[in-house]
């Protein structure tokens, strides 16, 4: 009995001096347990230091942290794996910020305004693997600065990205060329109005969240293209489809397909007499087009009125500033038709009248 009280004391004494070591070198204010470092709702304005050098997980979450530098992990973090550094307010992510975290698989910049994203701030051998950018830009004008890092080609080894709830509206082609590993793909509620050809060909994507986006319709070539990945599941749900006749192709694809795993729950916005219902339950017969024919052809002629109305207001001026030389040309006709009118007029005098034709004779003679 007392052996196993001593023993029981030792334990505890050991958890203890675990628990001692492992906070050693704990930021101020923030919680160390283990190899997790959590500073979270503090209301800090920098990364704090000093961070353990045994830190696995770091939690700077819930802060006022504007800009993240090379100065942020000014010391070699070589555990370090998973950072999150989402509700920041975040503006600036600086090159070479995470040079100093070389084995960093988990990186969440979810919930922030970043404006500038520098393409060097991954070192180029990185071993990122999920990156979270989810609710980080509030205006497509900064879209762009996301987008260079994508493409720079240091993202080898990321096999999932979020980007979820930025305002996107459409994705440049060959976005995600550089990302050969790239299987989990996020793109909800990210006002996407189309997907352009080939924006998503060359990553090996194995699931395709586009759910809650401002898509019409699936063009026949990005359909194409997801039927050449056919591990690929798809969800599409949330979407405004518009069930005319250029969604022929899309609803024959739909019903021959099991890509799309939430198909159950695409439903029809426009026309009116279509709304809400199941494209599964929409008939080709259905998909017509005459409204909006009819549509195009009133812009059409209205157009063309317009542009007839212009003619002729520049023909007007034309006339307008060319009064006096057209005056004069009408002057010159009229005197001209007048003094050949003369002409016949004496002629028809001599041939009516006898005498004078014979007169007329006699001289020639």
């Amino acid at each position: 009995m007392v052996w196993r009280t001593h023993m029981s004391g030792m334990l505890h004494f050991l958890f203890l001096l675990a628990a001692v070591l492992s906070c050693h070198g704990c930021p101020e204010k923030c919680l160390c347990v283990s190899q997790t470092v959590k500073c979270q709702n503090l209301g800090l304005d920098a990364i704090p230091q000093p961070l353990p050098a045994n830190t696995k997980i770091l939690f700077v979450t819930g802060n006022n942290i504007s800009r993240i530098s090379v100065d942020s992990f000014p010391t070699r973090l070589q555990l370090l794996t998973d950072l999150y550094l989402s509700g920041n307010d975040m503006e600036s992510v600086d090159a070479m910020v995470f040079d100093n975290l070389p084995n960093l698989v988990r990186v969440d910049l979810s919930d922030n305004r970043i404006q500038n994203f520098s393409e060097r701030a991954f070192p180029a051998e990185n071993k990122v693997q999920h990156l979270d950018l989810s609710r980080s830009f509030h205006n497509h004008s900064f879209v762009d600065v996301v987008l260079s890092v994508l493409q720079s080609g240091n993202l080898l080894r990321l096999t999932v990205l979020d980007l979820s709830n930025n305002n996107l509206v459409i994705l440049p082609d060959n976005l995600f060329t550089g990302l050969s590993n790239l299987v989990n793909l996020s793109l909800q509620n990210s006002s996407i109005i189309s997907i352009q050809n080939g924006t998503l060909r060359a990553p090996p994507l194995l699931h395709l969240d586009l759910r809650d986006n401002s898509l019409r319709d699936l063009a026949t070539s990005t359909l194409a293209e997801f039927s050449l990945k056919p591990a690929l599941r798809i969800q599409l749900a949330g979407n405004p489809w518009r069930c005319d006749c250029f969604m022929d192709d899309m609803l024959l694809w739909l019903k021959n397909s099991t890509q799309v795993v939430d198909m159950q729950n695409l439903t029809c916005e426009d026309p009116k007499a279509l709304r809400r219902q199941a494209l599964l339950q929409v008939e080709q017969s259905q998909l017509k087009c005459s409204g909006d024919m009819k549509g195009v052809l009133e812009t059409s002629y209205v157009f063309l009125g317009l542009v007839l109305a212009l003619i002729g207001v520049i023909f007007l001026l034309v006339l307008y500033l060319n009064r006096k030389g057209i005056k004069r040309w009408i002057y010159n006709i009229r005197d001209a038709c007048r003094d050949h009118m003369e002409g016949y007029h004496y002629r028809y005098e001599l041939n009516s009248d006898p005498r004078l034709a014979n007169l007329s004779i006699n001289s020639d003679v």
